[in-house]
C-alpha cells in the first residue's frame, strides 16, 4: 500500500510539472518595456533598415505592431499566459497586416518580424511557433 501511495505522488507530481511547461513568468520590468516599446517611433531609417518603403504606411504600420504590444501586455499581466497563448497573440497580430500585405516590401516585412522578435524578448518567449517564417515565406522552415 505504502508503495502504491509512492507511486500514485509521484506521478501526480511528474503530471502537475508536466502541465506547467510551456508557462511564461512575467519579467519585473515587462510593463515598462511594453510602455517603452509603444511610444517609440517605429519604421524610422537606422543602420539596418532604410526606413519604410512608402511614409504613409508608417502610422498604420505602427498602430497594428502596438495592438500586437497591447495584445502582449494584457497576456503578461495574467502572469499565467503559456508560450501557445503568445503565440496565438503573434499569430493575431501578423493577421492584422494581411488587408495590406501585398503593400508592404520585403524590408518592412523583416521590420514587422523584428518588432514581433522585440516583444517576444520582453516576455522571454523563445519560438513565433512559425508565425514569423508564415508571415515573412509563406512556410514555416521548421516543419518537416
Amino acid at each position: 500500500m505504502k508503495q502504491l501511495t509512492s507511486i500514485f505522488l509521484g506521478l501526480t507530481l511528474l503530471l502537475v510539472t508536466a502541465c506547467g511547461q510551456g508557462q511564461i513568468k512575467t519579467p519585473p520590468n515587462a510593463m515598462d518595456k511594453f510602455d517603452k516599446f509603444k511610444k517609440k517611433e517605429k519604421f524610422v531609417e537606422e543602420k539596418s533598415y532604410p526606413g519604410i518603403a512608402d511614409p504613409i504606411m508608417r502610422p498604420v504600420l505602427t498602430e497594428k505592431i502596438n495592438k500586437a504590444a497591447d495584445d502582449f501586455q494584457t497576456l503578461a499581466k495574467t502572469n499565467h499566459a503559456t508560450d501557445k497563448d503568445y503565440q496565438d497573440k503573434i499569430k493575431i497580430g501578423l493577421d492584422r497586416f494581411a488587408d495590406i500585405y501585398i503593400n508592404i516590401d520585403t524590408e518592412d516585412r523583416e521590420r514587422i518580424c523584428f518588432y514581433f522578435e522585440e516583444l517576444m524578448d520582453i516576455v522571454g518567449l523563445e519560438s513565433s511557433g512559425g508565425h514569423l517564417n508564415n508571415f515573412m515565406y509563406g512556410f514555416d522552415s521548421n516543419e518537416k
